[in-house]
């Protein structure tokens, strides 16, 4: 063959036959023509045609002149490179042509032909297409292995299929491209890096999104060609990461982009890389870290992706990125850890810790985004995220942040919509989460308003969607009050009546609006536009926007006129949509889309509009109720139990007769409620007497029928039924009838002469509604009531011991186990109270005498008779029954009065009370009267001696009790500036003194320089006084620190000439000053008034004037002070030498020091 060519050099070109000679001389059209021919004899030759391949030798070296290759016409060069590509099919293995520059024209030339194949729809187009499948098919290119320009050819060749390759190729045009390109690479010794940079250029996702087809064939090649191309892709990667140099290739800025593109297409392609990437998230460039977390972020919650377990070093690295230093770094973690979640639910355990540490991040949008992640992938499916990963989102809704809060609040109520009320995950999706409901209801519980406001959205939106049919929503709620645990029950019932007494706000905002302008009215309209401000967020905003509301609803009839539709006790739900959206219309303006006022409107709407109950919302709950009675409802459906669902229902009715009395008004609603009378179950027919009482006020003139029915049940109620029943029934009877008088007769009369002390069970009932009866109509009885308490109850009942109580350790049993004796003597005890409750007099001098009654009880352990008979738990419970009969007398202010100092610290002292239940009930009684704003303020004191109770969780109830009842005084001397004569009643601070003279006659105080009594002490006082320093408003502090040294210039008015009581009361008081100087850094400041003692506590202060070597009180330093003077001396005495003790504050406030550990202080502070 080489022999052939060099003989060919001066041979005469042959043509085919019927071919004439192709040269210059001839036209452009008679070249194609002849040309095609041309092609048609390469095409039609193998490469067995040895005569034909010498015959023809010539014309293929013609063909690759320079004539040919640069023709103008692009026809010409077509048939051309047609001929040429069918050449080195023919000739393989052997081109013809043996100059290297030859070989490069001449593929250079092809390559430029190539890109013909863009246009699709040219006339051409096959030829080109020919041209493809030809050079692919032969593997044309891999002649140029040998050349030394080889990688400028393949270089172009590249370039220009990724350039002409588009969605008009079908899969052949595809394959032969990936078969051309991969050849060169497979075959090839080496790759340039030039070549990869036009492979992987393709994968940019700049040049992804312009040419995605150039992206497929890329991904094609890399796939066909992995094992071979990866050593070169290693060492870009290398050289990029691992070494810096960015100067390599074009490519480096995204060498994180096309990692991931690689991984996607074929993981196998980085296997040698991946290990670069852990060096690098240990980086100490900060935006280096961030770019490699977005990266792995990427590839490891990728759908598909097995990258997590089959790299588990490079895992657990990018899971040490979650406390990365970096917020950025944390975030995108916190971020990813949603994809990972929903694509990878066996990597959840990995991520449960982590995402719990970050749940706590000091960065609010980390641990907000903790919760969207989370949320994100529950609501796609619930079992991709475990209870461990939902309670962080429980955690987060106490969060300081309100953003991160409700977050957290809005997350779980969609996770609770979707899966419990709309059931998409069936019933074990829905016990997972049945816990929801409860939490976010406690939230209710929060003191910010925003809080409550957002859990008043979601119940409307979320927990019992107000857009439900009426029916439909009256069973959701129905079964969810059934559910719901007892603290998430009192939160919705205050929901309610936190909507219902702002409701009534507004109205008697409308009622003031209307009428005639004058001083008096605008004050009376700004009282009540400050207390609808309160109930709505950012207080301060939002007082101006109810002032001008306040305006609108004066200039605007037709405004007025919805508003007192929405806030009238009949507007039904519909209705209120109706008004809401009329008002929000009036009052919007579309040239202002951004309207804080029409937004604080809709918050004020949101809350008053009845969206849930109307009486059509009663009527359809009081049927579910009934199915439940009938037997035909969903109840084991549901989860609840028929017997809970009906008692549940009747309680909720009960709660919805108070806020919405009116929507009752109904002969069906009536009727339902008088079978429930008649049922055996003691709660659903209390609950029953309870809605009659709170609705059937004009029930004698709108249903007669259903009050002839009615009475007579109530008066068998009151005369045989339980007690609590004949309670409600009295209450009934005296809130519905207006001949109450006659009916009280008719049932006062039979069970007074019906009373017998030797039938006890038969006694409890008559007590008890002889007790309502005397608290009701005390005027009417007044005589007989009188003869019952001072004979019957007193001698017969109180004064008696008929039967011997069980013999037992135990303090306290349940109340089915309380004998019947016990059980009326309470009964007798409330009887007095009540009567003295409905007398509110004391003329008679029967309060003394039920005081030392109650006294005498407490004075005897419960065992008033003191024979020995009683057993401890019906000593227990006579204990608790007198003293929440002083708390009841102390409310009313004619007993408060006569209740001496011992009958009161007698009282307090049941709160240290050796049995349990008695100190906890107890305490919430005392508690219930202190936030009513009833019990006066010296009751208060009586929570320092909890500080004593051995049980922490009582303590801990003490403390909120104190808390929310500081809290409650202060907010209402906000509210009511003008009460500045009841200040020594409501001002916390005034609780100091009668704590100080509760704890001079606490009698575990006996020794009056007992430092373990003084530990004691210092611990009941600080339980008081950390809540009421807890802030220093108006010098607060210094106030205290001057009541307490102007009780040291005063004595025990208890035991004035008692030297040892008032040792006591002046030692405390130093015990009080000492912690007052080790916590505040105000207490030297000028107190803003001189406050004033409650005189029967304290004498009038003596004339004494202060002098150095006496406390700052003008009393002597008692024992105890001058002991911590020396230790204070002792312990200071190089730092302060030659200084002396004065009676200056500023003097001894530095040298007082306790002479015992800091650490009885609770930790809290150091003395």
């Amino acid at each position: 063959m080489a022999h052939s060519k060099a003989r060919a050099a001066d041979a005469k070109v042959t043509y085919p036959p019927g071919v004439k000679e192709i040269s210059d001389k001839i036209s452009k059209e008679e070249m194609v023509r002849r040309l095609k021919m041309v092609v048609k004899t390469f095409m039609d030759m193998d490469q067995d045609s040895e005569e034909e391949k010498e015959l023809y030798l010539n014309l293929a070296l013609h063909l690759a002149s320079d004539f040919f290759l640069k023709h103008p016409d692009k026809d010409v060069r077509l048939l051309v490179a047609c001929c040429l590509a069918d050449i080195f099919r023919i000739y393989a293995p052997e081109a013809p042509y043996t100059s290297p520059d030859k070989l490069k024209d001449i593929f250079m030339f092809i390559t430029r032909q190539l890109k013909g194949l863009e246009d699709t729809k040219s006339a051409q187009f096959n030829r080109y297409f020919y041209l493809l499948e030809n050079i692919a098919w032969v593997k044309s290119y891999n002649i140029c292995f040998e050349l030394e320009d080889s990688n400028e050819i393949f270089t172009q060749l590249y370039r220009t299929l990724f350039q002409v390759i588009n969605n008009g190729h079908n899969q052949k045009v595809h394959m032969h491209m990936v078969d051309l390109m991969s050849s060169i690479i497979c075959e090839g010794d080496t790759v340039s890096q030039e070549l990869l940079d036009t492979v992987l250029v393709n994968l940019v996702p700049a040049h992804k999104n312009l040419n995605k087809q150039a992206y497929d064939l890329a991904k094609a090649l890399l796939k066909r060609t992995a094992q071979a191309i990866e050593p070169y892709i290693t060492n870009f990667f290398n050289q990029v990461l691992m070494l810096g140099k960015t100067s390599v290739s074009d490519l480096s800025e995204h060498v994180f982009d096309l990692i991931l593109e690689l991984y996607n297409i074929d993981s196998h392609l980085l296997l040698s890389v991946l290990p670069q990437l852990e060096f690098k998230l240990k980086s100490n460039d900060n935006d280096e870290r961030l770019q490699v977390v977005k990266l792995l972020a990427k590839m490891f919650g990728a759908k598909d992706s097995e990258l997590a377990g089959q790299n588990k070093p490079l895992w657990q690295c990018y899971l040490g990125r979650f406390n990365d230093i970096h917020v950025p770094i944390r975030l995108e973690c916190v971020k990813f850890a949603s994809h990972c979640l929903m694509n990878h639910p066996d990597l959840a355990k990995d991520l449960t810790e982590f995402l719990k540490v970050r749940s706590h991040d000091p960065e609010e949008a980390i641990r907000h985004d903790v919760i969207v992640s989370i949320v994100t992938a529950a609501k796609k499916d619930l079992a991709l995220v475990n209870d461990a990963l939902l309670n962080f989102v429980k955690e987060r809704t106490l969060d300081k942040r309100w953003r991160v809060r409700k977050e957290a609040m809005m997350g779980l109520a969609s996770i609770y919509k979707k899966y419990s009320l709309q059931g998409e995950g069936g019933r074990d999706a829905s016990k997972q989460i049945s816990w929801i409901k409860d939490k976010l209801l406690h939230i209710y519980y929060q003191n910010s308003i925003d809080d409550r406001l957002l859990v008043e959205r979601i119940f409307a939106q979320y927990m019992v969607p107000h857009n439900l049919e009426t029916s439909e929503r009256m069973k959701c709620l129905y079964y969810l009050y059934a559910t719901l645990d007892t603290n998430a029950v009192k939160a919705l019932n205050e929901m309610w009546k936190c909507q219902n007494m702002l409701r009534h706000n507004v109205k008697d905002l409308l009622d003031l609006v209307k009428q005639p302008k004058s001083d008096a009215s605008s004050k009376a309209v700004f009282a009540k536009v400050m207390v609808i401000t309160r109930n709505l967020p950012d207080p301060g905003k939002a007082q101006d926007f109810v002032k001008k509301l306040a305006q609108v609803l004066e200039e605007d009839e037709r405004i007025r006129d919805q508003l007192e539709t929405l806030v009238s006790p009949a507007c039904s739900c519909k209705q209120a949509e109706v008004c809401v959206r009329d008002i929000t219309k009036k009052i919007g303006s579309p040239k202002q889309p951004s309207n804080p006022f029409l937004e604080m409107v809709k918050f004020l709407l949101e809350r008053i509009a009845p969206v849930h109950i109307d009486t059509e919302s009663i009527s359809a709950l009081v049927k579910q109720v009934n199915k439940s009675i009938d037997g035909t409802a969903d109840d084991e459906e549901e989860g609840v139990p028929t017997d809970e669902a009906i008692r549940a229902g009747l309680e909720l009715l009960k709660v919805l007769s108070f806020t919405h009395p009116v929507s009752f008004h109904s002969a069906e609603t009536f009727e339902s409620l008088l079978g429930c009378l008649k049922m055996d179950d003691e709660k659903v027919a209390e609950a029953a007497l309870q809605i009659f009482k709170n609705t059937g006020s004009k029930m004698e003139e709108s249903f007669p029928h259903i009050k002839s029915v009615l009475l007579p049940v109530l008066q068998a109620k009151a005369k045989r039924g339980p007690p609590r029943q004949a309670k409600y029934a009295i209450h009934c009877i005296h809130a519905m009838f207006v001949s109450r008088d006659t009916h009280f007769a008719q049932i006062f009369e039979p069970l007074h002469k019906g009373l017998d002390p030797g039938n006890l069970e038969q006694l409890i009932t008559p007590l008890t509604t002889l007790g309502h009866l005397a608290l009701l109509a005390p005027e009417q009885f007044a005589a007989p009531l009188k003869s019952l308490v001072a004979n019957f109850i007193v001698k017969d009942l109180l004064m008696n011991d008929r039967i011997a109580g069980k013999k037992t350790t135990k303090l306290w049993v349940a109340d089915d186990e309380v004998s019947a004796e016990t059980m009326a003597k309470i009964q007798g005890i409330k009887l007095m109270v009540r009567w003295l409750l409905g007398v509110k007099n004391n003329q008679s001098k029967s309060g003394n005498s039920t005081l030392r009654m109650l006294t005498a009880i407490l004075h005897s352990d419960g065992d008033l008779t003191e024979q020995g008979k009683m057993g401890k738990p019906d000593m227990s419970r006579l204990r608790l029954a007198a003293a929440c009969a002083l708390l009841k007398l102390a409310q009313e202010p004619c007993y408060h009065e006569i209740i001496t100092l011992e009958q009161y610290q007698l009282c307090a002292l049941v709160i240290n009370d050796e049995c349990y239940q008695v100190r906890q009930c107890y305490s919430q009684k005392l508690h219930r009267g202190l936030c009513r704003l009833r019990l006066p303020l010296e009751y208060l004191a009586v929570f320092a001696l909890c500080a004593k109770d051995p049980v922490k969780e009582r303590r801990a109830h003490a403390r909120q009790c104190l808390v929310k009842n500081v809290n409650i005084r202060r907010e209402y001397l906000k509210q009511h500036a003008a009460v500045s004569e009841k200040l020594f009643s409501l001002l916390p601070e005034y609780v100091v003194p009668y704590a100080i003279h509760l704890l001079v006659h606490d009698p575990d105080y006996v020794k009056v320089q007992d430092l373990e009594q003084l530990k004691e002490i210092k611990e009941s006082l600080w339980f008081v006084l950390e809540i009421i320093m807890a802030k220093s408003e108006n010098n607060s502090h210094a106030f205290i620190r001057k009541m307490v040294e102007n009780i040291k210039q005063t004595k025990d008015a208890q035991a004035p000439t008692d030297a040892k009581i008032n040792e006591k009361l002046y030692t405390v008081c130093d015990v009080a000053m000492n912690i007052i100087m080790s916590k505040s850094t105000t207490y030297s400041l000028e107190s803003p008034k001189d406050p004033v003692l409650p005189s029967r506590y304290f004498t009038k202060p003596d004339k004494v004037r202060r002098r150095p070597g006496r406390s700052d009180a003008g009393r002597p330093p008692t024992a105890w002070w001058s002991a911590c003077q020396r230790s204070a001396q002792a312990g200071h005495g190089e730092r302060r030498r030659g200084s002396q003790f004065t009676a200056s504050p500023q003097n001894h406030h530095r040298i007082l020091h306790f002479p015992f550990s800091n650490t009885h202080l609770g930790g809290h502070a150091h003395l």
